[in-house]
C-alpha cells in the first residue's frame, strides 16, 4: 500500500468510527461536552484523533496513527490532560500530558505480520499572544521490543491581528528529532518544515512541505 492510500485509509477509519463527524485552536483540551477530530499527514507519520472533552482539563479519544518509520500502525485509547494554565493579559500559556495505550499491527524488525501491545506518553507545552505563538514537546513511543523517543518544536509569526470570527493566519516553523527511529534507517533524524497556519471559528487548516520532501497537511475541525 502507498503512503498516500495508507494515510487515507487512516484518516477514514476515524472519521466513520466517530459517526460521521461533519469550533479551533488545535488544543489538546477543549471546552466541557466538545467533540475535535484531528487530521495529522506530517513527518513520517499519518494519524487521526477525535476525541470528547469532558471537563476544562481532560479529553479522552481514540487515535489511529500509521508510523511510516517504524512500519506499522497504532490503535488506541488517547487521554490528553491540561496539568497547567497561566493567563496573563494578551496572551496564554499550556502545559498538556498526552498518554495512550493500544496495539500496533505490522512487519515490525521480523518481517512478518503480528499485533503487540504499544502505547505512548508525551507532554507538551506552549505559549502564544496575539503575533507570537511558541511550543515544545517531548515523549516516547513504545511497542513491544521497540522504543521511540520524539522531540518537537515550533515557532510561529502572525502577520496580522485579526477580529474573533475572522480568517487568522500564522506563519510557523516546526522541527520534528526522531533519533531512534530514522538514524537506524541512514535518514536524516533532523526534519524542519516550514507551514502556514489558517483558522476561522471552528477550523484549522496546516500546509507546508518538509526538508525530507514531504507535504504537511494537518486539519482541526471543533463543534
Amino acid at each position: 500500500m502507498t503512503t498516500l492510500s495508507r494515510g487515507a485509509a487512516v484518516c477514514a477509519a476515524v472519521i466513520l468510527a466517530v459517526g460521521g463527524i461533519s469550533g479551533a485552536v488545535a488544543r489538546p483540551v477543549s471546552y466541557p461536552d466538545a467533540w475535535t477530530l484531528q487530521i495529522f499527514n506530517e513527518a513520517r507519520r499519518h494519524a487521526a484523533l477525535a476525541h470528547y472533552t469532558f471537563t476544562p482539563k481532560t479529553a479522552l479519544g481514540l487515535r489511529i496513527e500509521d508510523r511510516l518509520y517504524a512500519e506499522h500502525t497504532f490503535f488506541g485509547v488517547q487521554a490528553n490532560h491540561l496539568i497547567r494554565r497561566w493567563n496573563a493579559p494578551g496572551s496564554q500559556a499550556n502545559v498538556y500530558l498526552k498518554t495512550a495505550l493500544g496495539a500496533a499491527d505490522g512487519e515490525f524488525n521480523t518481517g512478518e505480520g503480528s499485533t503487540r501491545a504499544a502505547g505512548l506518553a508525551r507532554i507538551d507545552a506552549d505559549w502564544e499572544n496575539r503575533r507570537v505563538f511558541v511550543s515544545a514537546g517531548y515523549g516516547g513511543y513504545a511497542v513491544e521490543g521497540q522504543a521511540f523517543r520524539e522531540l518537537t518544536g515550533r515557532l510561529g509569526i502572525a502577520p496580522y491581528v485579526a477580529d474573533f470570527g475572522s480568517l487568522h493566519t500564522w506563519a510557523m516553523v516546526q522541527i520534528d528529532h526522531r533519533p531512534d527511529a530514522l538514524e537506524a534507517q541512514g535518514a536524516e533524524t533532523l526534519t524542519i518544515t516550514p507551514l502556514l497556519r489558517f483558522f476561522k471559528g471552528p477550523a484549522l487548516l496546516e500546509v507546508g512541505y518538509s526538508t525530507n520532501d514531504e507535504a504537511l497537511l494537518n486539519f482541526t475541525y471543533r463543534f
